[in-house]
């Protein structure tokens, strides 16, 4: 089953989107900081993360640009779940290596079919 990592500070926000996945027939690890992101993608080995951008300890960019330095993770991909969306904004989570970038707030049914096209695009 394929698994995906979900990182977001807020409860409603993580309980949704992993209603959502596991709805879809995903398997659904979901984590509240960015500290705890980085952990369960090195332990876990998901096969896709959703990370929101602002969150305690690490932010999404940061945990993005941590994973993207690891021989064992710098292929995973990660879409990056964020209110933040400003053109800088979506810039920066690019040039940092995010896959994908879905505004907040966002249709829960849109953002399963980004999951499902970033995973296509990695495994054909």
């Amino acid at each position: 089953m394929t698994t995906v990592l979900v990182a977001d500070d807020d409860a409603d926000i993580r309980e949704l989107v992993g209603f959502k996945l596991t709805q879809a027939g995903y398997h659904v690890v979901a984590v509240e900081d960015g500290v705890a992101a980085l952990a369960a993608a090195r332990e876990q080995a998901p096969d896709l993360v959703v990370l929101d951008h602002m969150m305690p300890g690490l932010t999404g960019l940061e945990v993005c640009a941590a994973l993207r330095a690891e021989d064992a993770t710098a292929d995973l991909p990660i879409i990056m779940l964020t209110a933040k969306a400003q053109e800088a904004d979506v810039a920066h989570g690019f040039a940092t290596g995010v896959d994908d970038y879905v505004v907040k707030p966002f249709s829960p049914r849109e953002l399963v079919g980004r999951v499902q096209s970033v995973l296509s695009r990695v495994r054909p």
